[in-house]
């Protein structure tokens, strides 16, 4: 689906806050539709964003410590 979202795990190397970020914009506009929202949409565009972002890095963290 979003085949051009940068790999956030490689190694030991941990993913950038602005790297979890971007991938999870990339997604809610793939997931949405929108490239930008509309001022209607922006809220709630913005909140799936940092959503998307929240789970990401509890992922990455959770992956990391028991690696």
């Amino acid at each position: 689906m979003c085949r051009s979202i940068k790999r956030l795990r490689e190694g030991d190397v941990p993913a950038t806050e602005t790297e979890i970020r971007e991938a999870a914009l990339q997604f809610v506009r793939k997931v949405s539709g929108y490239r930008a929202p509309s001022r209607k949409n922006e809220v709630a565009f913005d909140g799936a964003v940092d959503e998307v972002a929240d789970a990401w890095r509890r992922l990455l963290e959770a992956i990391t410590r028991s690696a």
